[in-house]
């Protein structure tokens, strides 16, 4: 994976057909997730005996939607929050008029991102006037990463890096398969966050050049 620079066409990164194909996933559930249609066909995964580690990789992701039909479910409060936590009549009013729009806005713009990470070859282009929009359908898929990994404040965050560095130090097997998921939808969250940060500090460097 390579992070995104500037083009004459846009914002470009890099991604290998593996990894093309792991956020076109990722990016396809939180489309489910918010009562989007499918973007496309997904191989079926067998979740009781992952083979290797894309097969663990799959499987995690594949109980990303498992909530799909829970109102409660935090992943998709996280993406579609209270208005208020004090007020529950205000909120559900405010829910009543705009959740459905914002669910529609939320779910075009990773079909947009799906459908460019559908195209053949490592190019992923971004037109810079899509890049902030591109940027937060990222942040809406790392608050669902981030509240299936359990991530409710930095020192969480600070314990999953921690896991991860000592997980590749170790270059051993994970003892379980939930612990080879947690570290495999991990790195999908830190590498969507760095590709997320290369975007934004891509989209500020054309907009210094255009002063």
């Amino acid at each position: 994976m390579r992070g995104f620079v500037a083009t004459d066409n846009g914002a470009v990164a890099q991604l290998d057909d593996e990894e093309r194909t792991v956020v076109a996933r990722i990016v396809a559930d939180v489309g489910l997730l918010l009562g989007g249609e499918p973007f496309g066909m997904t191989a079926p995964v067998d979740r009781e005996q992952p083979r290797d580690d894309e097969d663990a990789l799959f499987a995690a992701l594949a109980r990303i939607t498992e909530s799909v039909e829970d109102p409660d479910d935090p992943a998709v409060l996280a993406l579609l929050p209270h208005a208020s936590d004090d007020d529950r009549e205000l909120a559900q009013e405010f829910r009543r008029l705009t959740e459905e729009d914002l669910r529609l806005h939320k779910t075009d713009r990773l079909r947009r991102m799906w459908e460019d990470l559908s195209q053949d070859g490592p190019d992923w282009l971004v037109p810079f006037d899509e890049c902030l929009a591109t940027a937060s359908a990222l942040t809406d898929i790392r608050l669902v990463l981030a509240s299936r990994l359990g991530l409710d404040s930095d020192d969480d965050g600070e314990l999953l890096r921690s896991e991860l560095a000592t997980a590749i130090e170790a270059d051993d097997e994970p003892a379980s398969r939930s612990e080879a998921e947690r570290i495999w939808l991990g790195m999908l969250y830190e590498s969507l966050g760095w590709l997320q940060q290369s975007l934004l500090d891509t989209l500020m460097e054309d907009d210094d050049d255009e002063l």
